[in-house]
């Protein structure tokens, strides 16, 4: 089975992210996925998908679909693991040590899903963290669309505290990561299906 060493100079680039997380509070990193490894993982949530796994997202202290608010469907990451998805667990497990080592979050798990877009979908500009829970302190979005053009839409919207947005595009490989607290998101209206796995680095409850 392939390990974590199939990920170049993981721990540089791991001390890369983190030192801009703790500098600019957002990291973007492409090619964070080879080919190879976008491919696989791109399978694994097909194989998911057409075993069942999906379910509509919700939202809401009473969770409840909203598909105008938020149209994706999700997939946790639970076990049985494909081995693609054991090893970029290994990588992540890399990435949270070293955010933990330069920002000091005490960050202890990780929690992640798949999500799908269908053309058309949106998620509404909203936050990470739940009112009044505290423990998602690192978001994280990997892309696995192969391909994506600029007007296949899609693109992770993140707004500055001063004012004014980013935007970034839902690229095959790239790892988004920002810190959760305060931070407002959207995902614009994608043109085309848009597949990711999202989710976050945690601490403890307090």
């Amino acid at each position: 089975m392939p390990d974590a060493s199939a990920y170049l100079d993981l721990e540089s680039v791991s001390a890369q992210i983190a030192a801009t997380l703790s500098r600019e509070e957002v990291a973007v990193r492409d090619e964070f996925l080879d080919s190879a490894d976008l491919v696989a993982l791109a399978a694994c949530a097909h194989a998911r998908r057409a075993r069942g796994e999906f379910a509509a997202a919700r939202i809401g202290l009473a969770p409840r679909r909203h598909a105008q608010i938020r149209g994706d469907s999700i997939c946790w990451l639970t076990e049985p693991l494909f081995p693609a998805e054991v090893r970029l667990l290994r990588v992540l497990e890399s990435l949270r040590l070293a955010v933990n080592r330069e920002l000091t979050l005490g960050l202890f798990d990780l929690e992640l899903h798949y999500a799908r877009f269908p053309a058309g979908a949106r998620y509404d500009r909203h936050v990470d963290q739940p009112r009044g829970a505290a423990e998602r302190q690192v978001s994280l979005a990997l892309y696995l669309n192969a391909d994506w053009q600029p007007g296949d839409g899609g693109a992770l919207r993140l707004f500055e505290p001063e004012g004014g947005y980013r935007d970034l595009a839902p690229l095959g490989g790239r790892l988004v990561s920002f810190l959760t607290p305060g931070r407002e998101h959207a995902v614009l209206p994608t043109v085309r299906e848009r597949w990711s796995l999202s989710g976050w680095f945690r601490r403890r409850a307090a």
